[in-house]
């Protein structure tokens, strides 16, 4: 019954009642293809905001695994650390407790060295004091001006005077001689060969003595005093056992007071006349700081053999 009445409808109704009708059809069509665009267009959105929603989870999935593996790492650490620190603290605190009394020890030692050192001084001092006192009871009594007569009732002929006596045995002279130098006593120390020279001039230890004189002026920085005292010990004493020691001695003073001409010249002789001393390389080298050739001068064979300087 719906389609005849339709049907009728249909023949009943204008020409422009149908032209009307089917642009409503196309526009129905163009609606139907929007509608069928929105609904691509929301499926094509869904499924990406599906795959984007993956990829969010496995992000966060990812993140917590992260963070749960940098935990064990750090709970790892701070146990390793805490392990270290219980083998590492103990024996640290140990030594520096064991380090704290080597401390106290080594002052108490150093006082009690110093206390030493102190009482050494003091006897050294008295040692002087009595050796002083000796030289003073030694020594020969000096007759006043003008009494050059005998004693009454003596039968020794007038003369003019004693002989001064020597304050003590060369030996012992020469050993506070040497042990004052050794001291950095150099004034007394100076004094003490001078007269080792007066006394006992002839002696075999007179060329040390002589040359310790000049050694003593070149420490003090009197080079002019150093160059005369060591040319007496070549002069005096040309073949000792200090005249290689001497010649180098007077070269370096030489050097030092600027006349370097004279001080290679020492140098060279040193070089010929004692080739093998150990003094012959340092002259070498000597030489060599103003431009001079020297050549390689040969080596000492060996300590046991080298000449043995006596002190």
């Amino acid at each position: 019954m719906l389609r005849r009445f339709l049907i009728l409808a249909l023949a009943v109704s204008p020409p422009g009642a149908f032209a009307v009708s089917k642009e409503i059809q196309e526009l129905q069509r163009d609606v139907a293809q929007l509608q069928d665009m929105v609904r691509t267009l929301q499926r094509s959105q869904d499924e990406k905001f599906a795959a984007l929603q993956v990829l969010v989870q496995q992000a966060l999935n990812s993140s917590n695994d992260a963070n749960r593996a940098v935990a064990v790492i750090q709970n790892g650490f701070q146990q390793n650390l805490r392990e270290q620190q219980e083998k590492v603290v103990a024996p640290v605190v140990s030594l520096g407790t064991r380090m704290d009394q080597m401390s106290n020890d080594l002052r108490t030692v150093s006082q009690a060295v110093t206390d030493l050192t102190g009482l050494i001084s003091k006897l050294q001092a008295q040692l002087n004091d009595l050796s002083q006192a000796m030289k003073a009871m030694q020594a020969p009594q000096v007759p006043p001006p003008g009494s050059t007569a005998a004693p009454t009732g003596s039968t020794a002929p007038p003369t003019g005077g004693a002989a001064e006596a020597p304050p003590m045995p060369a030996s012992a002279l020469y050993d506070n001689a040497n042990r004052d130098r050794m001291g950095g006593k150099l004034d007394l120390a100076a004094s003490e060969y001078a007269d080792y020279l007066k006394f006992y001039g002839n002696t075999e230890l007179a060329p040390n003595a002589q040359y310790y004189i000049a050694w003593i002026h070149a420490s003090q920085g009197d080079y002019e005093s150093a160059v005369r005292e060591y040319d007496v010990v070549l002069e005096r004493y040309p073949d000792n056992n200090k005249t290689a020691d001497a010649m180098f001695g007077k070269g370096q003073a030489l050097f030092k007071l600027g006349r370097k001409t004279e001080g290679g010249r020492e140098f060279q002789d040193l070089m010929k006349r004692f080739p093998r001393s150990d003094l012959a390389p340092r002259a070498c080298e000597q030489l060599k700081s103003i431009g001079l050739n020297c050549g390689s001068p040969r080596a000492a064979a060996s300590k046991s053999t080298t000449r043995r300087k006596k002190q």
